[in-house]
């Protein structure tokens, strides 16, 4: 099982702060994308991705345990 939390402008289209997805062994490119259609959510492509609090990319591998979390870009002044 991974854990997979939304922050900021995701966890509003999402609806929710956080998810269990019984997958493993995936990479990060095939749970934004399961993520997008299971939610509906307009697009992970911009958004960073960190696995177990560290950034990674999209071709890092998540295995059972691990937890990711999507942050959106922001702004602020």
């Amino acid at each position: 099982m991974i854990n997979v939390l939304f922050f900021a402008a995701i966890r509003e289209e999402a609806g929710v702060e956080q998810v269990t997805v019984d997958k493993q062994d995936i990479t990060v490119k095939e749970l934004k994308e399961y993520m997008q259609k299971t939610y509906k959510l307009s697009s992970l492509n911009q958004t960073m991705t960190a696995v177990n609090e560290e950034f990674v990319t999209d071709e890092e591998t998540i295995g059972a345990g691990d937890t990711v979390a999507f942050i959106p870009p922001v702004s602020g002044g």
